[in-house]
């Protein structure tokens, strides 16, 4: 039995794929091809429809890395075709090729309008009943292939080869005989169900028995023929019902597109544009298709670049067919994010789906970032949405995720549903090994029975096909499959939410056990990250005030564009630096562009609020006070007494008052002193700042992951070339030590700055390695039974033991501005100015103590997509607070993001704009509201774990204040104020609070 079985299988797939799908297409006649391919960048497309064509033929081989062609295709129809459904049939060079990962193309008419995207499973073109000549336009794209892990030249177009790529290879006019097609179908869904069915049970028999007595039907010499006879065969198989108990699946239209990835920003422009245009036609074609779109930038580049699709992409939404969801700019990284522009994401992404189209998305749509930060069902909430769903979890290297559907619970509290799709991917073609394993892996079917199967070609976008409806509609009531109904992504949250509200709960982050180099990966990405947002909240802050106090014009349209160009470049693989090197070199390009217009809008602001003078003033951005200056006000310079230097036992001994650090003859860092409490933070026989060199090759994905097998081999990097006291100023004493490994430099200075708690690190490393991990670490003096990790508006525990597979596989984890260990009565941080990567291991000594050991992951050298990641110079700076408790490293961690600036002017202050009364609740945004109504919008949360109550001040008339929510619509949180000018507030632990103070 089981050789006929395979027998079957096989004669069904040769019959296929040889006679049957050609057949669909039984006559044809070439197009007439014309050619212009456009000279640089990507062309309008009144330029492409009117370019100087020359005639092109199959054979010809076109398309440089990265180039564009315009095609010209023109035919009369043959008039013995008259009545018949006709198509063409193109084909680029299509052949080994996936979609979105190589040649696509957009197809247009001579007016202008679009018609559809074309790959290599989408390959037709319509042609209108009753046409007598066709004439269309395809803008080809000649994206090249990248290869997996072979490093590669061909990922920047400034160091690709310019030879083409291509071949073009098929240009037909054909006839379409509809019933081969639909035999066709018939043939795929059950010839794919047999293969899935218990094979002990009759169902699979039947259906193998079917499609031979159908094959056997066929005349291979008449197919037309004879193809209804066949399906009439079959037509008793595909009649009989799904089970009662069926698993139930909504099928959701999709097509995850990588804002960038593979390609270039620009490209991504022409794949959504190619993809919508996919979609908008097949659902003319089918009215019962449903298709979720994400990432609001992506419809708003459309809307810039491709109006003529966006027409149709409207259309379709007022249909209820097209549906925004998501409700974020783009599908960002939720672990690398600041807590402001994790908000923003929401707020600009849900925004624009508002504004543009009405629709409130009651969704957050994120299959396919890498892991999800425990403070994302309060910002789900805030934002007005109520379901999460993602996929990226299945991919999990050491631990089964247990449940498909459930409630995810934050930091705070918030309680979000949540759906994984069992059917794990994104990019389903409804094939009958997916649907199969949807229903075999739904983790919680005891008490449950419904999943969502989002279809369609991904990543380099496509789209659903109409072979994939023809799936959909062949298994909606099927004997042996899942029940499949395409319907919308709500529909399916609104049915599961009422039949599982029940549904257990899972607490804190959703850590992917993989992809953990991306903490690290592209370092002045990360850093480019961190500094715009830093430089956002100084713009806001000082510009709002500069509003308030002196009438100044508020840069709402140029703070709009910087925000959203910080939060597109936040998507799952720019900031984690997982992109090829065209995208990394103009991220890189991006922020210093974004740096600079920031720093113009600061300086204005500031100039404003000093007023002419020639006194210094100091401006301080943090929301705590520092050095008498007040949090987010100015006061006059303050004179600290200067820390001392004393050399000793060949190496230095640093001393401010607060904190006395020594270094030995080689600059490692041997004790480092909290004075008030009298505690050293490194252990014993341990050094801090080491800076140590591993073995960096992933078995799989080179700027994703980092294996755990990495730590077998590691080089200390422990002898200085010089140990020598650095020339500071301002009262700093430091110490500059150089090392060498190689072809690369390390220069590091390590200082203490006048009364301050953190001893900083500065790192000037010229970095020549590859394929290798650079950490630097410190053995740390605590025994320490988690560490504490800022996330955004807090910070998440972790185990530091390995217990169970799910703490040993958290070997590398993400943090923000700080990382924070203790033990009752002492803590040390370690804080950073651009650093996300870390790791926490502990130990037991000699002596009984335990030490433990944090390290910060500094540099990384994956060859791909990337050959040159992270070669060249960097400037890293973090510190380390000896004695530090959790609002200590909430303090520091701000400290080193937003150093003071000094401003010359006649102002003798600048009275806060805000004032909190406890140190427990920080003040994160202070910005003008969005509608620009000239209201005030302060954005606050409980930073320290527990629960707070705050007394806010402003500076500034208000009429009344309100809670608000992202969108900063009035929400009540069961607290109002009369008095606007003095807000007590009682927190829960890191609840995020924003308040809207009316001046109108």
């Amino acid at each position: 039995m089981h050789s006929d079985r395979i027998q079957i299988e096989r004669r069904l797939d040769r019959i296929l794929n040889e006679r049957l799908k050609p057949a669909v297409y039984p006559e044809s006649v070439p197009l007439t091809v014309g050619r212009w391919d456009a000279p640089g960048e990507p062309v309008p497309v009144s330029e492409g429809l009117a370019a100087p064509f020359k005639p092109a033929a199959v054979g010809d081989a076109w398309g440089a890395p990265w180039g564009t062609t315009w095609l010209e295709l023109t035919a009369e129809v043959p008039a013995d075709w008259a009545g018949r459904t006709l198509e063409c049939v193109i084909d680029l060079g299509f052949a080994g090729t996936g979609p979105g990962f190589a040649a696509e193309g957009l197809a247009y008419r001579p007016d202008g309008t679009v018609v559809k995207g074309l790959h290599p499973y989408n390959t037709w073109l319509p042609v209108d009943a009753g046409s007598t000549e066709v004439h269309y336009f395809v803008e080809a794209a000649s994206n090249p292939q990248i290869t997996m892990r072979v490093p590669t030249d061909i990922g920047d177009v400034q160091t690709a080869p310019r030879q083409p790529i291509y071949t073009l290879s098929r240009f037909d006019l054909a006839v379409v005989d509809l019933e081969v097609r639909e035999l066709v179908s018939d043939l795929d869904v059950l010839g794919q169900l047999a293969a899935q069915v218990d094979p002990d049970q009759p169902r699979g028999h039947q259906i193998r028995a079917a499609i031979s007595d159908a094959l056997d039907a066929i005349d291979l010499h008449d197919i037309a023929g004879t193809a209804a006879a066949a399906r009439a065969i079959l037509a008793p198989m595909l009649a009989s019902p799904a089970h009662a108990s069926a698993h139930r699946l909504s099928a959701v239209g999709h097509a995850h597109i990588d804002s960038a990835w593979l390609w270039p920003l620009r490209e991504t422009v022409r794949k959504v544009a190619r993809t919508c245009s996919n979609v908008t036609q097949l659902m003319d074609d089918h009215p019962e298709l449903v298709f979720a779109m994400s990432q609001a930038q992506q419809l708003a580049w459309i809307s810039e670049h491709r109006p003529e699709v966006f027409t149709r992409v409207k259309e379709k939404i007022e249909a209820g067919q097209f549906i925004p969801v998501g409700g974020m700019w783009v599908e960002s990284d939720t672990n690398m994010p600041g807590g402001e522009a994790m908000a923003r994401q929401f707020i600009h992404g849900k925004r624009y789906f508002l504004e543009e189209f009405g629709i409130d998305t009651p969704e957050v749509w994120l299959p396919d970032t890498f892991g999800y930060s425990a403070a994302l069902p309060q910002l789900i909430a805030l934002s007005g949405s109520r379901w999460f769903l993602t996929q990226k979890i299945s991919w999990n290297k050491t631990n089964v995720f247990p449940h498909h559907t459930f409630w995810w619970e934050g930091i705070d509290g918030t309680r979000i549903f949540t759906h994984f799709p069992p059917v794990d991917t994104y990019n389903s073609d409804l094939s009958g090994a997916e649907l199969a394993l949807a229903s075999r892996q739904f983790a919680d079917k005891a008490r449950a029975n419904h999943s969502l199967v989002p279809f369609g070609y991904g990543d380099g976008g496509g789209g659903p096909t109409r072979e994939m409806i023809a799936r959909a509609q062949r298994t909606a009531d099927l004997e042996g499959s899942p029940r499949v109904t395409i319907e919308t992504p709500a529909s399916f949250f609104q049915k599961a939410e009422e039949d599982y509200a029940d549904a257990p709960v899972w607490w804190g982050e959703l850590y992917l056990e993989i992809h953990r180099g991306t903490y690290t990966s592209n370092a002045k990405i990360k850093q480019g990250n961190r500094r715009s947002e830093h430089l956002l909240r100084e713009a806001e802050l000082w510009s709002t005030l500069a509003t308030l106090r002196h009438g100044a014009e508020y840069p709402y349209a140029t703070l709009d564009r910087l925000w959203k160009t910080v939060l597109l470049h936040q998507f799952h693989d720019i900031l984690p630096g997982s992109s090829i090197a065209w995208v990394n070199r103009e991220a890189r390009d991006t922020y210093a562009a974004v740096a600079a217009e920031l720093e113009q809008l600061i300086a204005e602001a500031l100039a404003v609020l000093a007023a002419d003078g020639d006194r210094e003033l100091v401006f301080n951005a943090n929301p705590h006070a520092r050095n008498g200056v007040p949090a987010l006000g100015a006061g006059p310079v303050a004179v600290a007494a200067a820390g001392t230097l004393t050399p000793a036992d060949g190496g230095f001994v640093l001393d401010n008052g607060v904190v006395t650090a020594t270094l030995d003859v080689e600059g490692l860092l041997t004790s480092v002193v909290d004075r008030s409490s009298g505690r050293d933070a490194i252990a014993p026989g341990e050094v801090g700042n080491l800076l140590q060199l591993h073995q960096d090759v992933p078995n799989d994905w080179d700027a994703w992951d980092v294996d755990s097998f990495y730590r077998h081999t590691v080089t200390d990097l422990r002898t200085a070339e010089t140990v020598e006291p650095a020339d500071l100023g301002d009262g700093a004493v430091g110490v500059r030590i150089i090392r060498r490994h190689g072809a690369s430099t390390f220069s590091t200075v390590v200082a203490l700055r006048p009364g301050s708690a953190s001893l900083d690190i500065e790192l000037d490393v010229d970095w020549q390695e590859r394929e290798t991990f650079l950490k630097a670490g410190f053995g740390l003096d605590v025994r320490a039974e988690d560490s504490s990790s800022e996330t955004q508006f807090g910070h998440v525990k972790r185990a530091t033991h390995q217990n169970t597979t799910w703490e040993a596989a958290k070997f590398e984890i993400c943090a923000h501005r700080f990382l924070h260990v203790a033990e009752p009565g002492f803590g040390v941080a370690l804080v950073n100015d651009s650093t996300y990567g870390h790791d926490v291991t502990r130990d037991i000594r000699a002596d009984g103590g335990t030490t433990t050991t944090v390290r910060l992951s500094l540099l990384r050298s994956p060859r791909w997509p990337d050959p040159e990641t992270d070669l060249g110079r960097h400037v890293l700076r973090y510190g380390i607070v000896p004695g530090a408790e959790i609002g200590d490293a909430v303090r520091e961690g701000y400290d080193i993001n937003l150093p003071e600036r000094t401003v010359t002017g006649g102002a003798t202050e600048v009275d806060p704009v805000v004032s909190v009364d406890t140190p427990d609740v920080v003040v994160e945004a202070v910005k003008l509201a969005e509608d620009q109504s000239g209201d005030v919008v302060v954005r606050l949360y409980a930073a320290t774990g527990g629960r707070a109550t705050a007394t806010v001040r402003s500076g500034f008339e208000a009429a009344s204040v309100q809670s608000v929510d992202l969108l900063e619509r009035p929400l009540d949180i069961g607290q109002s104020w009369d008095d606007p000018a003095a807000v007590t507030i009682r927190f829960r632990p890191f609840q995020i609070v924003t308040l809207r103070y009316l001046r109108g």
